[in-house]
């Protein structure tokens, strides 16, 4: 899965992280004049390329399914600190952050790295293969916890507006957190092999013959300069978002735009890493990044935004309206189609990009 890097780019991939955390130590707080902000957007996109090798040194070593987890928690990790923070400073008009990046979140991995990869795999290798057993237990998973964490509470009548009481937030937060462990209980320990990526004869890849494991002190490296890359990132992501939301508000966008950027953004390390899998015909280890990234957003986000309600100054809205309700049962049932062959040709990944556009569109023009 991991190349052999020369002299030049393991020095890069090293310094980017660095760099990146050097910067957002001099830049956090801060209002940005637009050179600085240039500066700031290229140390961000040296740090997603660095994370996103780093990600794939430790999943080398650690192997699948351990490795797409590696990296979708971690993101998920600091993107929820990203939020929370956002929302603290944010007062009333970040009420709808949680659930915009959130649902944003979901959009792009399930249509926009989904449909990605699998239209890379199967342009590249005529078909894509993955364990649909595996596969459709992650979408089941996500679905559940959109619906009962974004639907719901639109259609709730003890609070007024699309929110949850204290008690059903409570219950929503564990809930969320109790799917995703059984989830990856499931994942790596009980069931690991409807994880692994498959054989075009639909036999499990137990090994990886592409390239030689790293040692453990190389994954330990990596795993370090991998928590420094995210924090970099998604640090001077919260930097420049004053400079997002000028933009935004300047092109007369809703501010729901806001929580789009945020979330491509902080999903691009799993995209670059996913679609990268995907050209090596490792449909699996694509399919676990977009569907694991999607669970942990969820079911991650939304046990902190509740305990941070507590001190958030304003509303906390968690329901969708009807347009996105429609986009997310949509891409429910056409994701439950394309999972259930286990094999995937360029229509059903054109499928998938075709909704990632038009929720593109539809958040720009509500």
């Amino acid at each position: 899965m991991v190349a052999r890097l020369g002299s030049l780019s393991l020095q890069w991939t090293t310094v980017a992280p660095v760099a990146a955390v050097i910067l957002l130590v001099f830049t956090w707080g801060r209002d940005l004049p637009g050179l600085v902000v240039g500066l700031v957007t290229l140390v961000l996109a040296a740090a997603v390329l660095a994370a996103v090798h780093h990600a794939e040194v430790v999943a080398h070593r650690v192997g699948e399914p351990y490795g797409s987890l590696v990296l979708a928690v971690a993101v998920t990790i600091i993107e929820v600190a990203l939020i929370v923070t956002l929302m603290l400073d944010g007062g009333d008009k970040s009420a709808t952050l949680a659930r915009d990046t959130v649902f944003a979140a979901v959009m792009i991995t399930c249509n926009g790295i989904v449909g990605l990869s699998l239209l890379v795999a199967s342009l590249r290798h005529r078909v894509a293969v993955f364990n649909s057993e595996g596969t459709g237990a992650a979408l089941a998973t996500v679905a559940t916890l959109a619906t009962l964490c974004l639907v719901v509470p639109t259609f709730t009548t003890s609070a007024p507006g699309p929110e949850f009481t204290t008690f059903q937030l409570i219950f929503a937060a564990l809930a969320s957190l109790l799917l995703y462990g059984l989830f990856v209980t499931t994942q790596t320990v009980r069931h690991r092999d409807y994880f692994l990526p498959v054989t075009p004869e639909g036999k499990a890849c137990t090994e990886d013959d592409h390239a030689e494991a790293p040692t453990t002190r190389t994954a330990m490296v990596s795993l370090g300069l991998l928590g420094l890359a995210l924090v970099g990132v998604v640090g001077l992501a919260k930097g420049v978002s004053p400079t997002i939301e000028s933009g935004v508000s300047a092109a007369g966008l809703p501010h729901a735009v806001v929580g789009v950027v945020i979330a491509l953004l902080v999903l691009l390390p799993e995209t670059i890493a996913a679609v990268r899998a995907a050209r090596k015909d490792r449909v699996q280890t694509s399919l676990n990044l977009g569907l694991g990234s999607a669970m942990a957003s969820i079911g991650l986000t939304i046990p902190a935004v509740a305990l941070a309600s507590v001190w958030l100054p304003g509303p906390l809205v968690l329901g969708l309206d009807a347009t996105h309700m429609v986009l997310l049962a949509l891409t429910v049932v056409v994701s439950a189609l394309t999972v259930a062959p286990g094999r995937a040709t360029p229509l059903q990944g054109g499928v998938h990009l075709v909704l990632f556009l038009a929720f593109l569109e539809l958040a720009a023009n509500p």
